[in-house]
């Protein structure tokens, strides 16, 4: 199973530096999931992009309705996120040495990865990267 954090989705969608990787990757691989917030968090890349001049609103438009087909087409597989996922994430943070710099979406994503049994997660971002040993997991940076 490819676990994907929510950037490398969005790079699928908008024009980012490794946004052909990602493409190309995703191009022979039999499927990638990701924890069900990403849903959210991609759709925040888009906002993002439109907000911050990158895309002009016919595209963000496109985008977000493409990434909505896609969506309903089964095109990513999302993982659920449970109270007790939730209280997982809780404990282990109580265990992180200080060190380790990880916000609550980054989180939830390494241990939903997990507590799913990936091996790795597949990602751009250098604190989830430096946090994936703690939950277990090999950090792949396409």
């Amino acid at each position: 199973m490819i676990y994907l954090d929510a950037a490398y989705i969005a790079k699928f969608y908008v024009e980012e530096e490794d946004s052909e990787r990602v493409r190309a990757f995703l191009d022979g691989a039999p499927s990638a999931t990701s924890c069900i917030h990403a849903m959210a968090e991609v759709a925040c890349v888009f906002h993002r992009k439109l907000r911050e001049g990158h895309i002009p609103q016919e595209d963000f438009e496109f985008v977000c309705a493409q990434f909505e087909a896609d969506c309903e087409a089964g095109i990513w597989s999302w993982l659920p996120m449970s109270e007790a996922l939730v209280q997982s994430v809780r404990r282990k943070i109580s265990t992180l040495p200080a060190t380790i710099f990880l916000r609550a979406a980054d989180a939830l994503h390494l241990m939903c990865a997990a507590a799913e049994g990936c091996a790795a997660v597949h990602t751009s971002d250098r604190h989830m990267i430096a946090a994936a040993p703690s939950f277990g997991l090999k950090a792949v940076r396409l």
